[in-house]
């Protein structure tokens, strides 16, 4: 299957074949599943993120003790290391030097998105 070019903006959750703006944060070569599948991660964080929005006004539960956290979390990290994997040498460089992979084995078993 082709590999495209597309440009991603995980903030922004854009994935894009166009250079738009500031979506170019990240590029990446995918074929279409690939691409489906990231967007896939993108749609499980943005639900995870809701659900975390709705925890915070229930005072008494902590950040740290609270699933849809801990799927944003790993959600992010998925994202990233999926990015990663697709990306141009200049996205891994980004990536690598951020250190979001590492120490991905501690977050291993928590949940798979």
């Amino acid at each position: 299957m082709e590999r495209n070019k597309y440009y991603v903006n995980i903030g922004s959750q854009e994935i894009s074949v166009n250079h738009d703006g500031n979506n170019d944060i990240f590029t990446i070569y995918a074929t279409e599943e690939e691409v489906v599948e990231l967007r896939a991660f993108f749609d499980e964080i943005h639900n995870a993120d809701e659900r975390t929005f709705w925890r915070a006004h229930i005072p008494f539960r902590h950040y740290h003790n609270d699933e849809s956290n801990a799927e944003f979390d790993d959600g992010i990290r998925m994202v990233f290391r999926r990015v990663y994997e697709l990306g141009d040498e200049k996205t891994k460089e980004h990536i690598g030097s951020m250190g979001i992979l590492e120490n991905q084995d501690s977050t291993e078993g928590r949940r798979h998105l």
